[in-house]
Formats: structure tokens, C-alpha cells, sequence
């Protein structure tokens, strides 16, 4: 499965990363290859926990664009 993910850092330096799609899917790295690797196996343990429960496994989500 494909799943969109943000990548910010906070004011210590370190990258936070977000599965939208997944209610409180979170990850965090001392950089952007740590953050990755880590929001991957969070993806795959909220997916089997929300498996396991019963619950919809993702919630919709969609991204635009905003001018301002």
C-alpha cells in the first residue's frame, strides 16, 4: 500500500513524521531517513492494530493547495 506521509522539523532539529491516512500514526528520526524508516513500521504496526480491533483502517484524507 501507498501512503502519503509529512515531514517537519521541530525546534530542536528533529524530523517528525505523520501518516495522515492513519489516526495518530507518528514517527520521529534525527533525520529524514530516520524518520522514514521509523513512519514505515509505524504504518504497519497501526495498520495491524487497527486490524486486530476492528476498526477502519484508514480515514480519508486529501490534500489541496492553498494561495494566500
Amino acid at each position: 500500500m501507498k501512503f502519503t506521509v509529512t515531514l517537519d522539523r521541530d525546534e530542536d532539529g528533529v524530523w517528525i513524521s505523520e501518516c495522515p491516512a492513519i489516526p495518530g500514526c507518528v514517527s520521529q528520526g534525527k533525520n529524514r531517513e530516520e524518520a522514514l524508516a521509523g513512519i514505515r513500521e509505524a504504518i504497519a504496526a497501526c495498520l495491524e492494530v487497527r486490524a486486530e480491533q476492528g476498526m477502519p483502517l484508514t480515514v480519508e484524507t486529501r490534500q489541496v493547495q492553498v494561495t494566500v
